[in-house]
């Protein structure tokens, strides 16, 4: 055989039709679910219906969304609340399961793996249940917070926090914070439970122990991990719905103290009480919904993870 037609028998592989098999299933369904409903909301932020019909409106919509006033008050407000419930998460939610990771990742810390199962527990519960919960829990004439505190003499702090425009937001945040810290908790545990042990060994060999382990050593390991939970907890939190709208309803009360995206987007979109349902302006809120999400993911992906990428092992 010439040295032509080996060459031209090794280039010729046989082509692997099984991959394409094996993924044409998911992507079939994520298609049908995620981008063909991802275009048709954004075509349709683009019309506008006039005496019962589509006719195209170009930009218009997102520029009364942004200019008339009626629109850009409620949108305003529900942007900076968004921002606020995620900024809580960011600052409570994600350092106390680094926290309680660290502390549930300590060889001599005794029944951890009870205590990740009854932190993981509220995860697991669904937004009606944990926001009707709290409902009860804090209400000022049944709920049981009014009593626990008058048990421990501090009776004179409990306010309505639900019921006070000051509060209700930050307290919702809060009650998020609680069902969902498990899952930042789970996932920077099994960061740490990968580090190498000859890392930790080498650290313990230059004396470097307990707390200064953490900062020097297993921190800068796990940043990686940890960038990966906030930008999961960034696309989480502008996605949020369910517990604002089971604890106060589709009003996002009181006087709309706790209205998000998500529910500005259901009013607008299937209507509410005397309000009419619009559904070209509520895929216009759709749409600035998924560009403030893929901003946020490509801020993360391109300007940070590429710094974390060294701290990987």
């Amino acid at each position: 055989m010439s040295e032509q037609s080996l060459v031209h028998s090794q280039d010729k592989r046989p082509t692997r039709w099984h991959i394409a098999v094996f993924l044409a299933p998911a992507v079939l369904v994520y298609t049908a679910v995620m981008i063909l409903p991802l275009f048709g909301t954004l075509q349709l932020s683009l019309f506008r219906n006039v005496d019962n019909s589509q006719v195209f409106a170009g930009f218009d919509n997102f520029r009364t969304l942004f200019g008339d006033p009626r629109w850009s008050a409620s949108f305003w407000n529900a942007l900076g609340n968004n921002t606020w419930f995620f900024v809580i998460h960011m600052l409570v939610q994600n350092p106390i399961g680094v926290v309680l990771a660290a502390l549930l990742s300590s060889p001599k810390l005794r029944f951890s793996a009870f205590y990740r199962t009854a932190i993981f527990i509220p995860t697991l519960l669904s937004f009606v249940i944990v926001g009707f919960a709290w409902k009860l829990i804090l209400s000022p004439l049944w709920g049981v917070a009014p009593n626990l505190l008058d048990l421990a003499g501090l009776r004179s702090l409990f306010v309505p926090w639900l019921g006070k425009e000051e509060y209700a937001l930050t307290a919702l945040s809060l009650i998020s914070v609680w069902q969902f810290v498990g899952i930042p908790m789970m996932l920077i545990y099994a960061a740490m439970l990968s580090i190498p042990d000859e890392v930790i060994e080498a650290a313990e060999c230059d004396g470097i122990t307990g707390m200064s382990q953490f900062w020097k050593i297993k921190l800068p390991l796990i940043l990686p991990s940890i960038g990966i939970i906030s930008i999961l907890t960034f696309v989480g939190n502008f996605n949020a719905f369910d517990l604002i709208y089971s604890a106060q309803g589709a009003l996002a009360g009181p006087n709309y103290a706790t209205d998000i995206l998500g529910t500005f987007l259901y009013r607008t979109f299937f209507g509410f009480q005397l309000q009419i349902g619009d559904k070209n302006m509520g895929a216009t809120i759709a749409s600035m919904m998924f560009f403030i999400i893929l901003a946020g993911v490509c801020l993360y992906l391109f300007l940070i993870q590429t710094r974390l990428r060294r701290y990987q092992f």
